[in-house]
């Protein structure tokens, strides 16, 4: 079992375009086994004979280092670049095959197998509301303005470094959400009492909390052996904090060990908000 423990691989995304379809199925695959730790390698644009030579040469070489096959994901569009880099001393997974042929089948016609066609589909409207969102998202970082907060889709709050802000980004940037977010502080927390500058907002309000060994480790961080830092002032925060959610009503999630990916899904799932977006947002609904 230690043997299984320290096991590594390689893994490869490529692409004629930017990587994004074969890194995140790629690494939600090689996610699923934990006993070995992948390095990974994105190799995008590759629209020419030479750069998939290229590849087909890292590809190589980094079997020569390991010692083992690296494992390719591959979304490559052309055949004849295809044919080069499944040449390489690799398990090459071909993600557009898995399913274009299946597809193609079903739906009875053939597919464009146009490059880039994903990211070329371009919803003007759908890109313009997503520009707007991340204006207003970063205007609204961290309690830095309370103006508008009625045009938020929803509003983040929770004590400082449990992850408000790169939450709010990625929703804004990933699903056009109008995100922001504002601190608990601890003056806040001696009452105990929400900002009074959110309460005609309680309806769009969602709490993040941690483990407060968790929130510890973060801000040892960035201010190491600092009362900030230490466990009793974490413990208390985070305690105090969620003693003033439930006793409002606010929904809360525990973001500890969870990614930004999994934080903002559920986010929009508590919300309802994966839905056409909705000027002056939502209730959240637990």
């Amino acid at each position: 079992m230690a043997e299984e423990d320290e096991r590594q691989r390689t893994a490869f995304f490529l692409s004629d375009g930017t990587a994004i379809t074969a890194e995140t199925l790629g690494r939600s695959l090689i996610a699923q086994f934990e006993n070995i730790r992948f390095a990974q390698q994105s190799l995008r644009f590759i629209n020419t004979a030479e750069r998939a030579l290229e590849a087909q040469r890292k590809i190589n070489e980094t079997a020569v280092v390991d010692g083992e096959r690296p494992v390719v994901f591959s979304t490559l569009v052309k055949p004849e670049l295809r044919a080069i880099v499944m040449q390489s001393n690799a398990l090459y997974l071909d993600i557009f095959a898995t399913f274009i042929d299946p597809l193609e089948q079903e739906l009875v016609s053939r597919s464009s197998l146009s490059l880039g066609r994903f990211h070329g589909l371009i919803d003007t409207a759908a890109y313009s509301s997503r520009i707007e969102a991340v204006d207003f998202t970063m205007s609204h970082d961290d309690g830095s303005t309370t103006k508008h907060l009625e045009q938020a889709d929803i509003i983040i709050i929770g004590i400082s470094r449990t992850g408000k802000t790169p939450t709010c980004l990625y929703l804004s940037l990933q699903y056009g959400i109008r995100a922001a977010n504002f601190p608990i502080t601890e003056d806040d927390l001696e009452h105990p009492r929400l900002p009074r500058s959110l309460a005609p907002y309680r309806d769009k309000l969602l709490a993040l909390s941690t483990d407060a060994r968790r929130l510890q480790q973060i801000r040892q961080e960035r201010y190491a052996n600092s009362r900030y830092a230490s466990f009793e002032q974490c413990d208390y925060e985070v305690r105090q904090a969620e003693a003033l959610y439930r006793r409002l009503g606010i929904p809360m999630l525990h973001t500890t060990l969870k990614s930004i990916e999994e934080i903002a899904a559920t986010i929009v799932d508590m919300a309802s908000l994966d839905t056409p977006r909705r000027r002056g947002g939502g209730k959240v609904h637990v």
